[in-house]
């Protein structure tokens, strides 16, 4: 899996994680757009065209399905990240790949490796 020049959206409301991850990918040569909240990815959403997306599933108490369905919608493959394990993630999304916090680099090329 190879990220230069690929562009990655990351949507994750730990700035720890979200920076820590975001400077896995810039230094893997990947173009990174981060957003913490739901309302700041859907608004990117309509500016950019991503190669993938990284969503954590809960963001302030929310769910990140709304924003998982405007992907489908738009082509854009994506993995859901957690840190509760194996998540429930309703029946439209439960064959989306889903990696557990913490994660590697190893562990986000596998999922990605998963998508169609």
């Amino acid at each position: 899996m190879n990220f230069a020049n690929r562009h990655v959206l990351i949507v994750e409301d730990e700035p720890i994680i979200a920076f820590g991850l975001e400077d896995l990918l810039v230094g893997e040569g990947a173009n990174v757009s981060l957003a913490t909240a739901l309302g700041e990815a859907e608004d990117m959403l309509d500016e950019i065209d991503p190669d993938w997306a990284i969503l954590d599933v809960n963001l302030r108490g929310s769910k990140s399905y709304s924003l998982a369905a405007s992907l489908v919608e738009k082509g854009v493959g994506f993995i859901f990240a957690t840190g509760y394990g194996d998540a429930e993630h309703p029946p439209e999304f439960r064959a989306v790949p889903t990696i557990t916090k913490p994660y590697s680099l190893d562990h986000i090329r596998q999922a990605l490796s998963q998508l169609p």
